[in-house]
């Protein structure tokens, strides 16, 4: 049904009305990102090619009781970058995400509530809170690129059952 004293319908919306809205909305998004933080880059970071298939024993840092060995190699704004190796006892970290990419070792881990098969080439995501470790290889011993964001602070383990 026609507007009274016009000919378009209630819902018909001109031309001229979408492309305004929509300037209009380009513009305040530009506008806004002006106000918006932007992203740097860390500033200490210094070049490095690590052949990480070759790092074995106490180039991975004294072992724990446990046999795992861990260097980091990265500290930066927001994250640190680690390769590990050997076995954890099943733990969580409170305030700290990880990811791990596993490089050498099959078998499994317990991740959250049940232990999963992890070989090369498996990429975990670890959410800061979640159970993870316990490992148990069955081939080779386990090594992993370990990014922590935020960097891990020193009581940031829980040790579970």
């Amino acid at each position: 049904m026609p507007l009274q004293g016009s000919n378009k319908t209630p819902n018909t919306v001109s031309k001229r009305t979408m492309l305004l809205a929509a300037a209009l909305a380009f513009a305040a998004g530009c506008g806004a990102a002006r106000f918006l933080p932007t992203a740097l880059a860390a500033d200490a970071i210094a070049p490095q090619i690590i052949n990480v298939p070759s790092l074995a024993g106490d180039d991975l840092g004294p072992a724990s009781p446990t046999g795992f060995r861990s260097k980091t190699f990265v500290t930066a704004d927001g994250m640190t970058l680690s390769i590990q190796a050997g076995n954890v006892p099943k733990h969580l970290h409170p305030q700290t995400n990880e990811i791990q990419y596993i490089v050498e070792g099959t078998g499994k881990i317990w991740f959250n509530d049940k232990e999963v098969d992890v070989k090369p080439g498996d990429l975990i995501i670890i959410p800061k809170g979640t159970a993870h470790g316990g490992t148990k290889p069955t081939s080779g011993v386990f090594k992993a690129i370990a990014i922590k964001t935020p960097p891990q602070p020193p009581n940031d383990t829980t040790l579970l059952q």
